[in-house]
């Protein structure tokens, strides 16, 4: 592998600029089975750069897409509150579109078809894109067609010599992913019917940077983008913004509805120049915007292994909730591992029994870690910390402390790190 970082995934530039340096570590994903545990661990650079040309901030691809998503371990119906979420978005989508029996939703990384799903149950008719084929196959028994493949050109023009071209096109969480932005995005403009709305939905750089999200940054997540860039790269295949909407999810996300240029408003629309603004007060329209993101990661994962080790010292016992990606920057990037956390527990029955990579914390089901009754449990995916709050309503009730651990660690509810504990 390549230890430098020549050009620019997007424009071809050759000055990228550190972002931040995570060091080396495993993919979040790659999960260690017991008996591997002494096994030497594929470790990779962690870098996030950012270009001074086009203000994409990347990091540089670590492995081939195949060697991560062909057979992969994250199912999107394991969480109760993404599934209420994707319900939502449907119904209101067949309302404003007024989709129906005619109509075509395609779906791009449908995952086990958590969205599509709603979708069928009101009569229209889906087509889902997934390159996993063990979570295809879980779509497919649930009667949501599924495609097994990688997204771009080449597919879209297969699906649409098929009779897939779609009033509706949802690419929700899955642009971070891509390698080839051109050829990802080509494809979404193919695929999408005249007069067709294409639905984008992606983490926003500013939440990342200003809530310290480093724990977003991981080897599968390639690039991390503002509105000003997306803006560009969906100009740059005839595509235009006709509406933007600020999420909770992830900690801070974008929808973006666009449309081919000959259907778009004539104007900016109001809610893209609000956060236009707000990324220009910000400094992202601007090189210098994105120094010092370094040094205050830094000072979070600074007080992240002051509060464990004040923990142990005073004889808490710590454990983890979530086997999240995120979870697993966070812990490599602090040196976290199972002398220090003794679990983590995850709804997920595919991650039950295995080992966060890296780290090497045991994952176990909730219900283990509820009888194990810690002292303090670290709230790894904490986009979800509402959700799981209630999960482990019985150890909150019993006095066990739930941590957030960004932007600086926090404990849920009135108490504070450093009261009551460690």
């Amino acid at each position: 592998m390549k230890s430098d970082f020549p050009t620019c995934r997007f424009c071809g530039g050759v000055h990228l600029r550190s972002f931040v340096d995570l060091g080396i570590m495993p993919l979040a994903n790659s999960y260690v089975r017991p008996e591997a545990r002494d096994q030497p661990e594929a470790r990779y650079p962690l870098h996030a750069r950012v270009c001074e040309a086009c203000l994409l901030v990347q990091v540089e691809e670590a492995v081939l897409p195949e060697a991560i998503f062909s057979d992969y371990a994250y199912f999107s119906s394991i969480s109760a509150g993404w599934v209420a979420q994707a319900k939502r978005f449907a119904e209101a989508q067949i309302r404003t579109l007024g989709l129906g029996p005619a109509s075509r939703v395609v779906e791009i990384a449908s995952n086990d078809g958590y969205l599509l799903q709603h979708f069928v149950a009101q009569g229209v008719p889906v087509l889902g894109v997934e390159p996993a084929a063990n979570i295809a196959k879980v779509a497919n028994e649930k009667g949501i067609a599924t495609d097994v493949s990688f997204f771009g050109r080449d597919t879209a023009r297969r699906l649409v010599a098929a009779g897939h071209q779609a009033d509706l096109v949802v690419a929700n969480n899955v642009l971070a992913h891509v390698p080839d932005l051109d050829d990802f995005v080509g494809g979404l403009a193919l695929v999408l019917k005249p007069g067709g709305r294409l639905s984008l939905e992606f983490p926003h750089l500013l939440n990342l940077m200003a809530g310290r999200q480093f724990d977003t940054i991981y080897h599968e997540h390639l690039c991390y983008f503002s509105a000003g860039f997306i803006v560009r790269l969906l100009a740059a295949h005839d595509l235009s913004i006709a509406e933007v909407e600020c999420l909770a999810t992830h900690g801070g996300s974008l929808r973006i509805t666009a449309c081919h240029k000959g259907w778009a408003p004539a104007q900016t629309p109001a809610s893209l120049a609000d956060i236009l603004a707000g990324e220009h007060a910000a400094g992202l329209d601007r090189i210098e915007g994105y120094g010092g993101f370094a040094a205050r990661v830094a000072e979070t994962c600074t007080a992240l292994r002051q509060w464990l080790a004040e923990a142990r010292a005073m004889g808490r016992t710590v454990a983890a909730y979530g086997a999240a990606a995120k979870g697993n920057t966070l812990l490599n990037a602090c040196g976290m591992t199972s002398t220090d956390i003794i679990c983590v527990a995850d709804m997920s029955p595919h991650k039950q029994g295995l080992l966060l990579p890296g780290s090497h914390i045991p994952i176990v089901s909730p219900e283990a870690l509820i009888a194990s009754a810690p002292d303090d449990v670290l709230i790894l995916p904490w986009n979800l910390s509402a959700e799981i709050a209630g999960i482990l309503a019985p150890l909150r009730k019993a006095g066990t402390r739930l941590v957030i651990p960004v932007p600086m660690p926090h404990a849920l509810g009135p108490q504070r790190i450093g009261e009551g504990g460690a």
